[in-house]
């Protein structure tokens, strides 16, 4: 098992290169066998196609949108990041008749706003033009962590 390798060198002056294909050498197929030509601009019908609209209760569509600026209005008072951000809004759900239900947590179920801030979310809410009626479920299960929070907010509050 004591075998010795040995790394053997050999030294060339020269490489032939490599053949090259030409299109002069190349056969041209029989015009039966040819496959019918494809067309050019295979994404004409993709780029003219209009993008279909989102309905206005949907993320994407303007009455959610609309709803998410209107929370992103809302401040926690001890932390200076809006609420959406903070990740403290699990969801939001618009019926077709206008209908807003919002579902959000707080920070702490100790926080000293856990009685005025869901009142202040259904108010801003219901404010948005197109919204009848706004609803807040404030739960708990799962509970906020800084994990919820978005980049932006992590940057405002230094932690990225």
């Amino acid at each position: 098992m004591n075998e010795e390798r040995k790394i053997m060198v050999e030294e060339v002056d020269a490489v032939e290169a490599a053949p090259r294909a030409r299109v002069d050498d190349a056969v041209a197929a029989p015009v039966e066998a040819a496959q019918p030509e494809r067309q050019r601009d295979y994404l004409s019908g993709f780029l003219s196609q209009k993008p279909e609209p989102h309905p206005a209760g949907e993320p994407g569509g303007e009455l959610y949108d609309a709803v998410i600026d209107a929370l992103k209005e809302i401040y926690d008072p001890e932390i200076p990041v809006n609420i959406y951000d903070l990740g403290l809004i699990y969801g939001v759900d618009i019926s077709s008749d206008g209908h807003a239900a919002v579902q959000m947590t707080l920070t702490t179920p100790h926080c000293p706003v856990a009685e005025s801030m869901p009142g202040e979310v259904e108010l801003r809410v219901g404010s948005v033009p197109g919204i009848g009626h706004a609803e807040v479920n404030l739960v708990w299960d799962p509970p906020w962590d800084p994990q919820k929070m978005s980049d932006d907010a992590k940057l405002e509050l230094g932690m990225l």
